[in-house]
Formats: C-alpha cells, sequence, structure tokens
C-alpha cells in the first residue's frame, strides 16, 4: 500500500507526496506469483491430507470382511451395541443380537480406535468414516496380476457379473454363485447385469435393451471413435444410440471440406 504525506507549498495549498519505494513492475508480478504459488501448495497439501485419510479407512475397512463379518453392515453393529446401552431391560435378545453384538466387540478389537471415535465425532463426520469403511470393505482394489481376487470372489465385479434374475445384495444369492451351488450356476444363458442400462434388466425380457449400459457403450467409443469421447457418456444410457451418434458425428457442420479434398487426395 502506498503511503502519502501532505505538505503545503509555496501557495500554502496541500500537496500529497507518496511516500512508496519504487519497485518494478516484474519484481512486484514475481512476488505475486510467489504468493500465489504458496496459497497452491496450501490447497494441494490439504488436499493430500484429505486423501490419505481417505486411504487410511478404506485400508483399514479391508480386514472387515475377513476378521469381524462377511454380510453386515457396520452400522448394524452400532445399532445393536447402541440397543444393549438402551436401560429398557424388556428387549428381546436373539442369537442374531449375539451375533451381532459379537461382531462390534470384534471390529473394536480390530480397529482400537474406532468406538471412541465414532463416538466423540459428530453425526456427518461419523457417517463419513464409515462409508470409507464399508468401501474399503465391500470394494477391495483388483489386483490385475491375480485373478484369484476378480470374478465374483471381489464384490464390485461379482455385481456387475451377477445374472439379472439373481440379486447381488441377497447374501444367500452371492454364497450360492461363489460355491456354484445347484440353482446358481453360471451357464451360456446367465445374462449379466453389465449388459444393461442402469445395470438392471427386466427379468420377463432378457432380449430388451441389452449392449446399452455405460461400461459398453465407453468401451465401444474408446475402440471406434477415440478414448477421450468416452468422457461424452455422462450416465447410464447415454449415447446408447450408437449409430445414430457416429452419424451425426461425421456430418460437416464447420462449412470445411474434408482433408482427402484439400489436399486433393482423388488426383494421387
Amino acid at each position: 500500500m502506498h503511503q502519502r504525506a501532505t505538505v503545503f507549498n509555496k501557495t500554502s495549498q496541500p500537496t500529497t507526496l507518496s511516500l512508496a519505494v519504487t519497485t518494478s513492475e516484474s519484481v512486484r508480478q514475481r512476488q505475486k506469483i510467489a504468493q500465489l504459488e504458496e496459497k497452491l501448495q496450501l490447497l494441494e497439501s490439504g488436499q493430500a491430507t484429505k486423501q490419505r485419510e481417505i486411504n487410511y479407512y478404506m485400508s483399514k475397512g479391508r480386514a472387515i470382511r475377513r476378521i469381524v463379518t462377511l454380510y453386515d453392515t457396520i452400522k448394524d453393529l452400532i445399532n445393536e451395541n447402541n440397543r444393549r446401552c438402551d436401560d429398557d431391560r424388556d428387549n428381546e435378545v436373539t442369537p442374531e443380537h449375539d451375533r451381532l453384538q459379537i461382531e462390534y466387540i470384534a471390529i473394536n478389537n480390530t480397529l482400537p480406535w474406532f468406538h471412541q471415535k465414532i463416538a466423540d465425532m459428530e453425526h456427518d463426520d461419523s457417517m463419513h468414516i464409515l462409508k470409507k469403511l464399508r468401501q474399503g470393505a465391500d470394494n477391495p482394489p483388483i489386483d490385475h496380476k491375480d485373478k484369484c481376487l476378480q470374478g465374483f470372489v471381489n464384490d464390485a465385479c461379482g455385481w456387475m457379473l451377477c445374472p439379472t434374475k439373481l440379486d447381488w445384495n441377497d447374501p444367500m444369492a452371492r454364497a450360492g454363485i461363489r460355491d456354484h451351488l445347484e440353482g446358481y450356476i453360471m451357464t451360456e444363458m446367465s445374462w449379466p447385469a453389465f449388459l444393461y442400462q442402469g445395470y438392471t434388466a427386466n427379468t420377463n425380457n432378457l432380449e430388451e435393451g441389452p449392449f446399452k449400459s455405460r461400461l459398453l457403450v465407453q468401451a465401444f467409443k474408446a475402440i471406434f471413435t477415440s478414448p477421450s469421447s468416452t468422457k461424452e457418456v455422462s450416465s447410464d444410457g447415454d449415447s446408447a444410440n450408437i449409430i445414430e451418434n457416429n452419424r451425426c458425428t461425421k456430418k460437416d457442420t464447420s462449412g470445411k471440406k474434408h482433408v482427402n479434398n484439400l489436399v486433393a487426395l482423388g488426383g494421387w
């Protein structure tokens, strides 16, 4: 900021003089750039810290399906513990309730910080942690070099490979598919969910609307147009009419001639 002083000339008229030390334009610009870079570093460090926190909770969540519970949600375990903390002694205790409580104790033995941290946090913050733990539990990373952790073994892959006539969210269906039980065996007539728009199908007519899922449309565009064109598929069903979309892209809307006309390709 420029500082100014007021003096009086010979005519007793006040004159304002600047007390600023002259600094060149290039120096001022360099100082501004340095300040902006410092702010950017602070923002990036904050994002990096947040990402490390997310990765931490997701990595801890991966142990839940192996050590604590195979199917129950973390919220179910918390709800059961809260129910037991109530003063109402008329609450009925069933083997199912006992199992959930044992699992709650197991998760606290696995993650010693879990109980106190969730209790001390605000509701939104605790829900954020539970969400990341659940994501880590239900969606373990896929090792592209190890097929043993792919397919129906992985919940994310299994959900998309699951036949449309079955519900992957049903624990019995998941166990039946993985154990190859009768009624859950995959055949050439098992239409997987990833073929359909929205990953859901009309079970009464499986030939209605196949091959329109976002995943397949993106794969088509990546192969036959360009990888960057996959970004045009914003949600399931968008750009499903591939033939029509490609026909539109071939139209010359700019008024310019095609490259082969510009270089007189036909005259070669």
